[in-house]
């Protein structure tokens, strides 16, 4: 059995221009995990975003929302394991993912940043270490790496949208395997819940 997760980090941009775009796709999983447990992230300066511990299968987790940008999502991440000295292997980052159709979700155990700016900044404040997990949600790419930065700033479209969320329902059930350490289950419940 491998590293169960002890922190759960959903990135995004904050601010309302922001909410449900494609970018802070991360961000709605981490609340709908929150509002599924009736709890609301509560704001922590010292962690630089928006937290709070839940109990899953028996386990404490803390999820965590940065209120930095995405490109300075490492400095509340590291604050915050620092803080409760959580391992790096024992965080699971959720993202958007371009790589991904929307209705696609995957796990990942550790690799590089893939240009991803809140994951670049997140490597380097843990000391370059990316041993991290990830819970990447597809949110589909616009065909050319010109039109990137605007398209992950905008809300998909409402069916887009709907893929997901789904999605993301879809990797909430899957999460308790995660959570307990068991990545492989983990991994192909999801793969297996969008076939």
């Amino acid at each position: 059995m491998d590293t169960p997760v002890e922190l759960i980090v959903g990135l995004g941009n904050p601010g309302q221009n922001y909410e449900r775009t494609r970018h802070n796709a991360g961000v709605d999983l981490v609340l709908e995990l929150a509002k599924s447990h009736h709890v609301e992230l509560k704001h922590e300066a010292k962690f630089f975003g928006d937290t709070v511990k839940i109990t899953i299968d028996n386990r404490d987790v803390r999820l965590l929302i940065p209120t930095t940008f995405m490109n300075r999502s490492g400095q509340s991440v590291a604050a915050l394991a620092r803080f409760y000295q959580v391992p790096v292997e024992a965080i699971l980052v959720v993202h958007d993912e371009l790589d991904l159709p929307p209705g696609a979700a995957r796990y990942k155990k550790g690799g590089g940043h893939g240009g991803h700016n809140g994951l670049r900044d997140i490597i380097q404040s843990l000391g370059n270490n990316k041993d991290f997990a990830r819970l990447r949600i597809g949110i589909g790419h616009p065909g050319n790496a010109r039109q990137v930065a605007d398209y992950v700033l905008k809300k998909a479209s409402p069916s887009d949208q709907q893929l997901i969320l789904n999605s993301i329902d879809d990797a909430l059930r899957t999460l308790p395997l995660a959570l307990n350490g068991q990545w492989e289950r983990a991994m192909t419940a999801l793969h297996t819940a969008q076939l």
